[in-house]
């Protein structure tokens, strides 16, 4: 199975299709990493937050795969110092993509802390940089004082959530929209009749079709999984592909109120 490819604004390329590590104890998160690039992962997802770095850095060791970690709340006015504990931790010299995690507006340092990753680019220890739960109204501010227009947006997203004004925002800035918790949380969405039918229609899991929706949609996804079959599972959703029907009924399960995670303006 081969990975699809987006053209990132600044001309580099990331897989579509990626791993989450959310979650995924230091201790047990090389093993996993390992899995995941033996099962044909391209891009590892991990951030100083998730405390999995140095495990993240282990498993990923001499693999020729895209690394994203990211730079929590606390840091936005110290970026480079914590980028340099990041990449110690990882064992790297660079990584392929620097997200600011949260915009953290009632903090109001975003912008100072994008300068720094425009200049934390610059230096090379980023290849592309962009952001996680920015709204359109951050977005619209960081671009608008310093220019650079971030290289991703990873935000919640699902089909109980489905983002469709940033969707739309992001491609008309080139932004990527990659979508976190792609499955939902819990597994109640897996078990929605409506992805239930197309699942058992195309003889595949409700996982995969969940997934397909999100690739066809043109999304950058990345799901969390530590066990093999979970891995394999997930990502045998490259080869299912979801025809207009399928497509009309997931897309009809947007809620307005399907948001699982924080709001990003209450951060």
């Amino acid at each position: 199975m081969t990975q699809t490819m987006l053209t990132l604004n600044d001309g580099r390329t990331m897989p579509r299709l990626g791993l989450g590590t959310y979650q995924i104890p230091d201790s047990q998160v090389a093993l996993v990493v390992r899995r995941g690039l033996d099962t044909g992962y391209g891009l590892v997802d991990t951030a100083a937050i998730y405390g999995n770095e140095r495990g993240v850095g282990e498993g990923f060791r001499d693999a020729d795969a895209f690394l994203t970690t990211k730079l929590w709340n606390d840091r936005h006015h110290d970026a480079e110092a914590a980028l340099d504990e990041s990449l110690s931790l990882l064992g790297v010299e660079a990584v392929d993509l620097y997200l600011i995690h949260w915009p953290v507006p009632a903090e109001d340092a975003y912008v100072e802390a994008w300068q720094s990753l425009i200049g934390l680019r610059d230096a090379g220890k980023a290849r592309s940089i962009g952001v996680s739960n920015f709204l359109p109204e951050h977005l619209d501010r960081i671009i608008g004082e310093t220019g650079v227009v971030p290289a991703v947006n990873q935000i919640e997203l699902h089909p109980r959530f489905q983002q469709r004004e940033a969707r739309a925002y992001h491609a008309d800035k080139g932004i990527v929209t990659q979508s976190w918790s792609p499955l939902g949380q819990g597994g109640a969405l897996l078990k929605t009749p409506e992805i239930v039918k197309i699942a058992e229609k195309h003889g595949r899991s409700a996982a995969q079709v969940v997934l397909a929706w999100h690739l066809a949609h043109g999304l950058s996804v990345i799901p969390k999984a530590a066990d093999a079959a979970h891995m394999a599972d997930n990502f045998a959703a490259t080869e299912l592909t979801l025809d207009d029907q399928d497509m009309a009924a997931i897309d009809a399960l947007d809620d307005a109120d399907g948001r699982i995670g924080p709001d990003p303006r209450a951060m």
